[in-house]
């Protein structure tokens, strides 16, 4: 599941980015041919290397910016999603038991691989703590995460459920 939610995302958000860099380099390069043409009229090309400098300089730190934010987004996945199974292991093991401190331990084992995967990373964490079924618990997680670009607004989410771990003695199965 895990591959279909990074795929989806990295699609959708490649695809949003490609669609502004691929904007933007179509007006740096007419803004270029426009300045080499008059350049041309004149008969001379001094200035040309500074003017394409000038307009190409911007695309490169948007280029740079965006693979960072790339990295965060992935790194950020990455933590959540192991906090989430790290949890939903705990959860899992302790359900049958102690059917009243599962939710608590799951919970200490979660915000304690956020602090140390990724403290200033997946912020503001919300996770819940799930019982879709009577046999099965598990983990989710949602935060959001810090950005380069102003007013862009990225959330990781993670979810992690399985059976509840029982130990059974030889005869009684």
């Amino acid at each position: 599941m895990r591959g279909v939610l990074s795929g989806a995302l990295s699609g959708a958000l490649g695809d949003a980015l490609g669609d502004v860099l691929g904007g933007v380099h179509r007006r740096v390069r007419r803004r270029v041919e426009v300045a080499r043409e008059a350049a041309t009229t004149r008969g001379d090309d001094s200035g040309m290397t500074a003017i394409e400098f000038v307009l190409l300089t911007p695309v490169l730190f948007f280029m740079i910016f965006a693979t960072v934010q790339f990295g965060l987004y992935f790194f950020a996945d990455h933590v959540a999603q192991a906090a989430a199974q790290a949890g939903a292991r705990k959860a899992r093991a302790t359900a049958d038991a102690r059917p009243g401190a599962w939710r608590g331990e799951a919970q200490d084992v979660v915000d304690s691989y956020i602090r140390q995967l990724g403290p200033q990373l997946v912020l503001s964490p919300d996770v819940k703590m799930l019982q879709p079924e009577q046999n099965t618990v598990g983990v989710e997680i949602t935060a959001r995460i810090p950005t380069v670009f102003p007013g862009l607004d990225l959330t990781v989410h993670a979810q992690s459920a399985g059976p509840v771990e029982r130990f059974v003695p030889e005869g009684d199965n």
